[in-house]
């Protein structure tokens, strides 16, 4: 964010007022809420996110096993929406092998 904070400081400012709002009304538990943030992190893969929910999910009472648990369902489910994506996109895989699929990214 550092070059939205130096050239639109607005923008950044109204993200700092969501992350207020959302902390506010907020209907989980801290730990949950840093499970949840630690998974959706590894999956955009941010590593400064990755590394403060790490800490925060500590910090709320969570254990390494219960990070390693979250770290590894992130990893399974992903796995498996990539599988199901790919096998979908791919599915005529005879079609393509007969040439009768064009892509685009080809030309």
């Amino acid at each position: 964010m550092r070059m939205l904070e130096q050239f639109f400081p607005e923008f950044t400012q109204k993200l700092d007022e969501i992350d207020a709002l959302y902390k506010k009304k907020m209907p989980i538990d801290e730990k949950t809420y840093q499970f949840l943030c630690f998974a959706l992190s590894i999956k955009g893969r941010s590593k400064p996110c990755v590394l403060k929910h790490f800490k925060g999910a500590l910090e709320a009472g969570a254990t390494v096993e219960e990070l390693s648990y979250i770290f590894a369902l992130t990893m399974r489910e992903s796995a498996g929406a990539d599988d199901c994506w790919t096998h979908d996109v791919i599915g005529d895989w005879k079609e393509i092998l007969a040439g009768n699929v064009k892509c685009s990214c080809a030309e």
